[in-house]
Formats: C-alpha cells, structure tokens, sequence
C-alpha cells in the first residue's frame, strides 16, 4: 500500500476551503449571518484523533514487540496473542480516511474563516474563534492519520520464502 499523496491531502483541503468559502458567501449574498460551527464539531474531531492515535500505538506496538520477541532481542513476556490482519487494515483505512477528512474539515474551517477577512467591519471573537478551532482539530486529525499510516511501514519478514536475497558476488568467469 502506497502512502498518502501530499497532493491528495492539499486537493482535500482546497475542496473544504472552496466549501467554507462558498457557503459564507451564499449566506452573506442571503443575508444571513455568517455560519458558526459548533463547538462539539471541535471536540468531535479531536476525540476520533485521539482515539485513532491510540489505537494505532497500541497495536504498533503489538507488532514490534511480536518481531523483537522473534527475533531474540526481547525475551518472552508470556503467551502472545496474534494480530488480526482485519483489524491492521481496518485501522489503516481509518487512518487513511482521517487524514482525508481532517484536510476537509481543515480546509473548509479555514474557508469560514477567510471569507470574514473580507469584511469591513471586524465580527466578534465569538464568531472567528469556533472556525479556527475547526481548522485546528481538522489539522490535529490529519496528522494523528498520518502518524499512524507511518506507523504500519513493516518491512517484510525475514521467514518469508523469498525475503533473503542472494547477496553473494556474481562469479566473474560466468
């Protein structure tokens, strides 16, 4: 599985951005005040961060005390239980897709927030600061994704037919 794409995460917050944008600005062609996102927004998305954070140490580091114990430079610390390659990939794919959605929401925090610049007369505090705080936890989630997609490069096992290679010399009178 390849790694995400910078430019996949920049096309995702660019999209929220255009997002942000355009929904400020229809509502301000409207009439309507600018749109505030809850703070339970925020405190949603720093919990999926954390949750999936912890979740991808703990099971890092399953992995790598399982190679380390195999390998001899650990002793045992008793009976191991397998890791079930379901449960890698399904925490992958959430990460993949954290990190998608963080750069969305970033963006689309960032996109709020940049249409108030335009405005003449500066809003309150009480505007500006829950989209700043959705871009920051838009940018907290995207790393924690990111964090934990780098934490599932495994090299492949040294017991895998084929793993070793034949690092010999070629013979020269071949």
């Amino acid at each position: 599985m390849q790694r995400t794409s910078p430019l996949a995460i920049a096309a995702f917050a660019a999209v929220g951005v255009a997002a942000g944008l355009l929904l400020q600005f229809a509502r301000s062609s409207w009439g309507l005040a600018p749109f505030v996102p809850p703070l339970s927004l925020t405190a949603t998305l720093t919990v999926i961060a954390v949750v999936l954070l912890i979740l991808g140490i703990a099971l890092h580091r399953t992995v790598t005390r399982g190679r380390e114990e195999a390998s001899g430079r650990r002793e045992p610390s008793g009976p191991r239980k397998p890791v079930n390659p379901f449960h890698a990939v399904r925490l992958l794919a959430g990460a993949r897709a954290a990190a998608f959605a963080g750069a969305l929401f970033a963006g689309f925090g960032g996109g709020l927030a940049l249409q108030l610049l335009t405005r003449s007369v500066a809003p309150p505090a009480g505007t500006w600061l829950p989209m700043l705080l959705v871009l920051g936890a838009g940018v907290v989630l995207t790393v924690c994704g990111l964090i934990v997609e780098a934490l599932y490069r495994v090299p492949p096992d040294d017991s895998e037919p084929g793993a070793e290679e034949d690092t010999a010399a070629p013979d020269p009178a071949a």
